[in-house]
């Protein structure tokens, strides 16, 4: 889903797109206030909440970064109406740390947390797929200060807004609640394929009240 396909001719088709989105040459800079200032000596990624054995799990940017690499090829869909397909994301699976720091059985949801107290709260299974990572690089680059370094989370089926840049930890949840943009009108669950774009769009279940 969202790779080019060869026509006869050899000329490559546009790609599947979501309902909507454009095709994005490049990758413009989005997001909601200033760039972070990275500090490696303070930099700490935890995991919190429900947690299995209810302890709270850190790593320094120095363990994290030594966490097993793996790479993912997928597309970005952005609820600003761009697409950028066939990026290749490298860094951390998110279930790498769902492994390391397992959730309680009664957890379904997650709040993603980044710097200035930014948040996204996504279901466990969408941030459990096999796909969602924590990407340190893309196409084989760091990331760019502008665009998430240290860490920005990737979940390629959802909007990109539902992966936020500059992440620090996750909470898990054992009910939902809504992220920064979820409580300023953007839908809870954000599936580009469905469109859900905006919180009138909900339908009974996709979330919490606003």
């Amino acid at each position: 889903m969202g790779q080019p396909v060869e026509r006869e001719s050899g000329e490559a088709a546009q790609p599947d797109l979501p309902p909507g989105q454009r095709l994005q040459r490049g990758w413009p800079v989005t997001h909601y206030g200033p760039v972070p200032k990275f500090r490696p000596e303070r930099w700490e990624f935890r995991v919190f909440g429900a947690t299995a054995d209810q302890e709270k799990h850190c790593w320094t940017h120095e363990e994290f970064t030594a966490l097993p690499y793996a790479t993912v090829v997928a597309d970005l869909h952005c609820v600003t109406k761009f697409s950028m397909v066939g990026a290749e994301w490298g860094g951390i699976p998110a279930r790498t740390i769902l492994e390391l720091a397992p959730p309680a059985p009664s957890v379904t949801h997650v709040m993603v947390w980044a710097e200035y107290g930014f948040s996204s709260n996504l279901r466990l299974d969408d941030f459990a797929s096999e796909r969602s990572i924590f990407a340190t690089h893309k196409d084989g680059e760091l990331l760019t200060a502008e665009h998430g370094f240290p860490l920005r989370l990737v979940v390629p089926h959802l909007y990109a807004w539902k992966g936020p840049k500059w992440v620090r930890g996750v909470e898990y949840m054992t009910a939902d609640r809504r992220g920064f943009w979820e409580e300023r009108g953007y839908h809870n669950v954000g599936d580009p394929w469905r469109e859900q774009r905006y919180s009138y769009q909900e339908e009974p279940g996709d979330g919490p009240e606003l």
